[in-house]
Parts: C-alpha cells; sequence; structure tokens
C-alpha cells in the first residue's frame, strides 16, 4: 500500500507528522467532511495505533464516547497497516466501516488501498443446499413455500448471494438454514457448484483486498481453523485492529470451547430423513434410525426441566430422567453415524452427514462422561447445560481463555490493536488483559471530548430497598415516574431481568399517560431490535423498555433519548455454572473473586449502559441508576468512578431543575 511520507519538523518523527497532518484542521479529514473538529484524544489514539503498528506491538486502547476511535485506527491502519484485518462485534458497526468509515478514510488520504465485507457463510446463498431444498416434497412451513420461489428468482440474479440482498424474506424464516451451508454440511470443493459459490468468491475478494472487514465470530472461527490444521478462513494479515474489544472474553471462550445445541441435532436428524427418503431408500433400516433422533432431543430437553437456566453437567446429570434421555439421544445419534458410514461412499452428500453424526456421537459422550479435570496441556474445563424455551445447549468451556488466546498472538508477528469505550476500571487494564493474555500489551485511555459535567447528571434516588427485595422494581418505577414526567418521556429503562421488565412494562402501560407522558411505550421483544429504535428515534418522545440487547451497541442521537434508567448494578448472576467455577478458582489460588473478577466484570457493563446517554456534543440527559449498593457500599466508589464525569445528585429537585421545569 503506497503513502505519501510527510516531512517531520524538528523532534517529530515522520510518522507522527504523517498521522498529525491527516487530523489537522485543513488536513484531509477536515477538507472531506463539513464541520470537522480537532479532537487531542483522537489524535493522540492514532498516534499510539501507528507506532503500535508501525512496531508490530500489541496496543489495548480505550476512547471514551465521542473520541472517534474509528478514524484513529483507520487512518494509520492505511498508511502503514499493510494487510489490515479490522474485527467488529455487531453487524451494525461492520456494515458502517465497510460502507461508509473506510471509503471516506480512504478518498481522504487518497490511498489506493482495496477493501472488502466478509462475513459467516450462513450470510450466503448455496447453490448446493439451494437446489436440493428446491426438489425437497415438503418443506417446514406454508411461508417457506412463498419465500422458496423468490430465492430462486433471485438466485439468477444475484452476484454476492448475500441474503441480505434480498428484503423480502425475513431474516428470521425458517428457510434461510435449508438455502445456506454451514461449516458441518458444506461439501468442499466436491461440490458441484464449487465454482460458483458465493462463500468462495467472498473470501477470494478478502485475499486480494488490502483491508478486511470481519465480526468477531468469523475472526475466531478462522483461528480455531487454524489451529486444527484446516485452510485459512481469513488472508495471513500484518495489522489485526479488533474494535468492541470487550466482546472478545466472551467470544473467545465460545470458540475454544465446544457446544452441542439442540438446533443442530435437529438439522442433523433432518438431513438423516433426507438421506433416508432420497439417496438411500434401498437401506431399510435408516428411515427408523433417523426418525428416532428428533424424538430423543424433545424428550432430553424435557427432562431438563420446565424453566430455563443454566446447571453444571453434575447437576444437570442428577435430574430424573436426565442421564437416561442423554444416553438414548446419544444411542440415536450413534445408530444413524453408524447407518450411514456403510454408505457415505455414495455421495458427498452423505459423506457429510455420516461425519457430522459420528462427531456430534463423540461429543455428547464427551459432555457425559469426560473429568473437569486438566488437560494435557494443563487448561481447566468445565461442561454445563444451557435450558432455553424450545431447546438445550451442552457447553464444554475453558475456564480461562487467556493461554490458548495468548497462543495466538505468539503465533505470528502482526500487529495487534484492542480498542472500546469500555475496556478499564477506573483506569486499569489489569482485568481485561489478564483475561485474554495481554499482560505485556500497552494500554492507553483518552477520556470522551463531551463535557459530561454540563451535559450529564447522574442521580441515585434516595430510600430505595435492597436489589434482591421483591419490592424493588416496584419502587425504582416510582423513583423513575418522576424523571419520566420532566423528560417528557425520551427514556431508556434498561433492566437486568426479563420479570423485572414485564413487571415494568405492566405498570408503565398503565401510569405514564396520568404523568402527562403520551409517546410510545415501546418493549423488548414486541418487534425487532432494529425496528424499535427506528420507532423510538421517529417518535421523539417514546419510553423504551429493554434488558440485555439493549445495553451496547445502541446509538440514538439527540433529544429523542434523554434518560437512561437502569435498576440494578449489572452483576453478573452467581448461579452461572462458568462464573462460580472461575470464582472458586480464583478462591482457591488465593485471590478475591469478588474484587478481582466480579467487580470489573459489573464496571464495564455499567458503562457499556451508561454510555447509551450521551451520544454527540450538544445531547443532554439524566442516568438514573436504582441501586442503593453505588452509594452504600464501599466499592461503589470504584464503579461510579469508572463513570463519565457527570453531575451527582440524590435529589428530584436538581433533575427537574436539569429539564428546566422546577417543581411539580
Amino acid at each position: 500500500m503506497s503513502k505519501t511520507v510527510a516531512t517531520a519538523p524538528p523532534g517529530m518523527s515522520a510518522i507522527d507528522a504523517e498521522v498529525t497532518a491527516a487530523f489537522a484542521e485543513g488536513g484531509p479529514l477536515a477538507r472531506l467532511l463539513p464541520g470537522y473538529l480537532e479532537r487531542p484524544q483522537q489524535l493522540a489514539m492514532a498516534l499510539a495505533v501507528a507506532h503500535a503498528i508501525h512496531a508490530q506491538g500489541r496496543l489495548v486502547a480505550e476512547a471514551g464516547t465521542g473520541t472517534g476511535k474509528t478514524f484513529s485506527y483507520l487512518v494509520p491502519a492505511l498508511l502503514y497497516g499493510g494487510k489490515v484485518i479490522v474485527s467488529t462485534g455487531t453487524k451494525t458497526l461492520q456494515d458502517q466501516l465497510f460502507e461508509r468509515d473506510l471509503p471516506f478514510v480512504r478518498d481522504a488520504l487518497r490511498s489506493p488501498a482495496t477493501i472488502a465485507l466478509l462475513k459467516g457463510r450462513a450470510n450466503y446463498l448455496c447453490l448446493h443446499h439451494l437446489e436440493r431444498t428446491s426438489h425437497e416434497d415438503r418443506l417446514p412451513s406454508r411461508e417457506d413455500s412463498r419465500y422458496l420461489p423468490r430465492i430462486v428468482r433471485w438466485a439468477h440474479a444475484t452476484e454476492r448471494g448475500d441474503r441480505a440482498e434480498l428484503g423480502d424474506v425475513p431474516e428470521n424464516a425458517s428457510i434461510w438454514p435449508l438455502v445456506t451451508s454451514t461449516r458441518d454440511n458444506c461439501l468442499g470443493s466436491n461440490c458441484g457448484h464449487f465454482r460458483e459459490c458465493f462463500v468462495m468468491q467472498a473470501r477470494k475478494d478478502a485475499l486480494e483486498a488490502d483491508v478486511v472487514v470481519v465480526n468477531h465470530h468469523l475472526f475466531f472461527a478462522d483461528v480455531m481453523l487454524r489451529d486444527e490444521g484446516l485452510a485459512e478462513l481469513l488472508p495471513a494479515c500484518n495489522t489485526a485492529i479488533l474494535d468492541e474489544a470487550h466482546q472478545l472474553p466472551d467470544t473467545a471462550t465460545m470458540f475454544f470451547g465446544e457446544q452441542t445445541t439442540a438446533g443442530q441435532l435437529a438439522e442433523l436428524a433432518r438431513d438423516a430423513e433426507v438421506a433416508a427418503r432420497t439417496s438411500l431408500s434401498d437401506v431399510p433400516g435408516l428411515p427408523d434410525a433417523a426418525s428416532d433422533i428428533a424424538p430423543a432431543i424433545r424428550r432430553l430437553r424435557l427432562a431438563a426441566g420446565d424453566l430455563p437456566g443454566k446447571l453444571p453437567r453434575d447437576a444437570a446429570l442428577s435430574r430424573e430422567g436426565f442421564a437416561t434421555a442423554l444416553d438414548d439421544l446419544a444411542a440415536a445419534v450413534d445408530r444413524v453415524a453408524t447407518e450411514l458410514a456403510h454408505f457415505a461412499e455414495r455421495s458427498e452428500d452423505l459423506a457429510s452427514v455420516a461425519s457430522r453424526a459420528h462427531d456430534a456421537s463423540r461429543r455428547l459422550a464427551r459432555w457425559r462422561d469426560a473429568a473437569d479435570a486438566p488437560d494435557e496441556d494443563g487448561e481447566r474445563w468445565i461442561r454445563w447445560l444451557d435450558v432455553t424455551p424450545g431447546g438445550f445447549q451442552m457447553h464444554a468451556s475453558p475456564l480461562s481463555v487467556a493461554n490458548l488466546f495468548r497462543r495466538q498472538l505468539d503465533a505470528t508477528a502482526r500487529a495487534w490493536i484492542f480498542t472500546s469505550a469500555t475496556l478499564a476500571v477506573a483506569g486499569d487494564f489489569s482485568h481485561y488483559t489478564r483475561e485474554l493474555g495481554l499482560d505485556d500489551a500497552t494500554t492507553g485511555t483518552w477520556e470522551s471530548p463531551f463535557d459530561y459535567g454540563t451535559q450529564a447528571l447522574l442521580y441515585v434516588p434516595r430510600g430505595l430497598p435492597e436489589p434482591n427485595s421483591a419490592a424493588h422494581t416496584d419502587a425504582v418505577i416510582d423513583a423513575a415516574l418522576p424523571v419520566l414526567a420532566a423528560s417528557r418521556g425520551r427514556a431508556f429503562l434498561l433492566f437486568t431481568t426479563l420479570r423485572a421488565l414485564a413487571q415494568a412494562r405492566e405498570r408503565l402501560a398503565a401510569e405514564l399517560p396520568a404523568i402527562g407522558v403520551h409517546g410510545p411505550l415501546l418493549v423488548q421483544g414486541e418487534g425487532s431490535k432494529t425496528e424499535l429504535l427506528e420507532r423510538f428515534r421517529r417518535a421523539g418522545n417514546a419510553v423504551l423498555l429493554g434488558s440485555a440487547s439493549f445495553w451496547e451497541g445502541v446509538d440514538v442521537a439527540g433529544d429523542a433519548l434523554s434518560v437512561v434508567v437502569i435498576d440494578k448494578l449489572p452483576f453478573a448472576p452467581p448461579d452461572d455454572p462458568l462464573l462460580a467455577a472461575r470464582l472458586k478458582q480464583l478462591k482457591d489460588d488465593g485471590g478475591n473473586p469478588f474484587r478481582a473478577w466480579q467487580l470489573p466484570l459489573a464496571a464495564i457493563a455499567l458503562k457499556q449502559g451508561a454510555g447509551r446517554l450521551i451520544r454527540t456534543e450538544t445531547d443532554r440527559g439524566v442516568l438514573v441508576i436504582g441501586d442503593p449498593r453505588l452509594t452504600d457500599k464501599p466499592y461503589g466508589k470504584t464503579l461510579w468512578r469508572s463513570l463519565p464525569p457527570m453531575k451527582r445528585t440524590r435529589e428530584i429537585a436538581d433533575v427537574r431543575d436539569f429539564f428546566g421545569v422546577g417543581d411539580q
């Protein structure tokens, strides 16, 4: 990637001079961006990124809201990064980078860099599976029968095969898994449509591009593929930039672990039944074997209990009937694997289904029988069950991903940039760096340029009951109502449990009109997240109730959002099996589990929720935290010091004054 090297003033390196010139008033960014403002924090972060890239170092960078961190890493990436992978946590930011930010910075710098967007294979139409599904004599639903002809017509016209192009087939339609591929059921180079494969074309474009935009799931899928000695999904790169990096520990835990889900097994059962009806209709035992899997899945789900939740393996196995149901499911899957193995050579499809059945059988056996002792590499694992309303997920998770991730860092010489608005706790990065094995990384914090002292107010109401009290949710609503009256709605109310959210919905639906708030009441689950946010912005006076999915990655600028209410400090539930095992390990090692793990995680989550409030230099708003522990407990100081430096109050009169309404 070519570039023009600026002449460095005395005492300034060429890199510093060039990056500084890019961000200067009258520089290339300013010439293309109306209303461009120089931000010292943005430049300082960009210089740190540039030097980390030059030295092939590791930088952990926390940049407050409004810093402009995207430009802070894109400018040095295009100037010095060589072959760059930018990984994000959300599809929204991925699309924004590819469609808007990267083209803008490239044009401003007059860079010849080529860019590519690479999504997971489930986002691309699979011509083989489309052909197979088109010849099926039955589909799961009437809607699928309506959608299939649309997909067939689109298949003849599309160049990229990205299902996002087909807006009239819903994203969650059950037809999509039937016409896309997974890593398990892809036939690879043995597929008759390999030359026209949309996934392969997208990967080819990524291999040839200078900058590739992916998401964390795809990034870690590639890490695991390389670990297993298979072909690389992403090109080798000189620079890896991981935005929204606070999500990485959870994503890494999932990908370094192993999951067997009801959905995977149901898909296997469906494919085995298709094989039994079509290419293996002459095999007498296969139809019965294939049809045994689906009932066995249902029996295991019933044995797991009525209530959704997470259980350690031993607790799950001790439930009445669970071990027997698991054995029956494993036997059903194993029988299909055995039957199919005899005929796998007949076709690539059969070989693929046989291999998947064999792998599923082995995973089920490992989950049931493997000890939670350290493996040959000294890593400790925990096996647990996640029971959902419609299914289950059987997990085997590493207690720590630090060593596993560190091996990936050390495997290649490249620059690594980790950035987010929420990585440190009161300026301390030790929890984050310890989680990912980044102990030798350079760290940096750049505060938001927003004037939180005048733009925002932190309100902690007096007299609230303890958060585990049955009266707590009602008390939070009682405290929030006068705030909502003062702000005339325009609020997010974020809850740590769905039960509290439902309780709040019932009360607010009845009581908001009585306090003069006549905007719509929007509730998570009563529409897609995108639809709810669009309605919220359009209304200008709405109240939105949400839980975990609205705590991050949500951007509502302007007056439409002027209040964020958080019902409780977001401590992770201690009965989570993986968390409980990690806390026990810390305690056994002589550490303080609360200080070393639970408090930092809560601080980072609280910063994410609070970060929804102020998104631009002109936003104003009130953050309400309905948890007395913030003021009553010694650790509360650590939590509020991790928040932006807004004014604090315990008085509702100050909230009314902030909104200019006085006493009511």
